[in-house]
Parts: C-alpha cells; sequence; structure tokens
C-alpha cells in the first residue's frame, strides 16, 4: 500500500471527483450562471446606455459587463474545491483515502492538481459562454461590444478562468483545515461575497484597503477592461488572489500532514 504513487493517487482522486454528483451540478450550475447573467447584464447595460452621460458612457466596460457572473461563479466554484475534502471527512471515507495512500501531502497535491484541471475548463467554458452571450446582447441593444480579438478581451476570459480555478484551490485549502462542510460554506459566503458587498461601508482607509487589496475583489479585476486608477490592475490584482491561495494551501498542506484523521 505504502508504493502507491503520486500517478496512482491523481487516478483515485480523479475518479472520486468525476463520480461525485455535486461536481455535475456545479459545473452545469456554473456554466448556466455564466451564460445567464452575461445575456441578462448584456441585455440591462444595452438598453440603458443611450441614457448614459458622456462621462458614464466613457467608463462603460463591455467587457465587465458580460463577465459578472463570475461573481457567483466562484460561490460554485469553491464550494466544489470545499466539498472534495469535507465530503471524505463526513463520510469518513478519508480513512481509507490515508490508508491507500500514506503519504499525505501527496493525497492533497492530488485533489488540488484535479481540482484545478476541472475548475479551470469549468472556469473557461463559463467565461467564454458568458462573454459570448454578453457581447451578442450589447450589438444587439445597438450599445458597444467586443470581439475576442479586441484588446483585453481574451486576457479577461482566460484569467477569468484562472481566477475561478484560484476560487477552487481556496475552497479546497479551507475545506482542509476547517472539514466542516457546513462551516466551510459559510466562511466561503462570508469572504467570497459578504466582505466584498458591504466592504464600502467599512471605516474611511479600511473601506479603502478592502476594495483594493481583499483577495476575491482584487482577482476579479482580471475581468475588466476599464481602468480605476483606486483599484489593483488585472496582473497585480490576480497575483493577491494567487498568493492568498497559495498561503491558505501551505497552512492547509501543514495540517492535513500533522492532525489525525
Amino acid at each position: 500500500m505504502s508504493r502507491a504513487t503520486f500517478r496512482h493517487a491523481l487516478h483515485a482522486e480523479w475518479i472520486k471527483i468525476r463520480t461525485m454528483r455535486s461536481t455535475l451540478y456545479v459545473v452545469l450550475g456554473t456554466l448556466v450562471i455564466g451564460a445567464g447573467l452575461g445575456t441578462l447584464n448584456g441585455s440591462s447595460a444595452g438598453d440603458e446606455y443611450a441614457t448614459l452621460t458622456a462621462a458614464d458612457k466613457l467608463a462603460f466596460d463591455p467587457l465587465a459587463t458580460s463577465l459578472k457572473g463570475y461573481i457567483l461563479a466562484q460561490v460554485t466554484i469553491a464550494l466544489l474545491g470545499g466539498l472534495v475534502i469535507t465530503a471524505e471527512y463526513g463520510s469518513r471515507t478519508v480513512v481509507g483515502t490515508l490508508t491507500a495512500v500514506p503519504h499525505r501531502s501527496r493525497v492533497l497535491a492530488a485533489k488540488a492538481a484535479v481540482l484545478s484541471v476541472i475548475a479551470f475548463a469549468a472556469g473557461l467554458l463559463t467565461t467564454f459562454t458568458g462573454f459570448v452571450a454578453g457581447q451578442a446582447a450589447l450589438k444587439g441593444a445597438g450599445a458597444p461590444h467586443l470581439a475576442l480579438s479586441d484588446p483585453g478581451a481574451a486576457r479577461g476570459v482566460l484569467g477569468g478562468a484562472a481566477f475561478l480555478a484560484l476560487a477552487g484551490l481556496l475552497g479546497l485549502a479551507l475545506g482542509t483545515l476547517i472539514r466542516s462542510t457546513t462551516a466551510t460554506v459559510t466562511t466561503l459566503f462570508g469572504a467570497l461575497l459578504i466582505v466584498p458587498a458591504f466592504g464600502p461601508a467599512l471605516p474611511g482607509r479600511l473601506a479603502d484597503w478592502t476594495a483594493e487589496y481583499w483577495p476575491p475583489s482584487a482577482g476579479g479585476q482580471v475581468t475588466t477592461a476599464y481602468r480605476d486608477p483606486a483599484l489593483l490592475d488585472p496582473g497585480p490584482g490576480l497575483a493577491v488572489m494567487a498568493g492568498c491561495a497559495a498561503v491558505l494551501l501551505g497552512a492547509a498542506f501543514l495540517t492535513f500532514h500533522k492532525r489525525d484523521a
């Protein structure tokens, strides 16, 4: 049993994650969210464009309009990441997993690798369908719209997929640290939705810091084309999100290695 290699662990994790019922639901739900919100936002923004002031028209961002589905998609992908490990703790199958592959870091690394591939693929389909649907809606309404070859468009689609993959790893890290599905879900909702939504209500510089550096808010800048000088650019913003995921994953590896199953 101790001869189980990383390739064996990868194969086992691929079978487990692929056959989880929640994986199919999350991927399909994420696609619907991306395409649906892209269409709705594009249609709504297109209808309102003619009534905007000149200053608002200059700030109009067709890319961000079509990719706003990432705000909800990050939650579904992160929940999948959390379930990858908390489902095993809940069913106690983690004991069998660690019996088959005693090298704990190998187990968690295999989970992270398989999850990253699935999350990036689902994320890319989500951002691409959201972009196509959103730009079609804007074009139909006679508002400014983009083609994938326009500057920044491919970066937004690919960067958005990378952001969603990082959200999945964030969920995996928190699930490993917390081990409870309910507590992981609550934490992810707070970190991904509640803090960014209520950040502007915080006092003074704390509100500015949250808008600029809170990892999900900073990373989400990769889906925009309009540059706000008060916020990070797409590259540094995504780097903040990646750094947060790396730190939490490091803590998860350390905890998973030392703590009893």
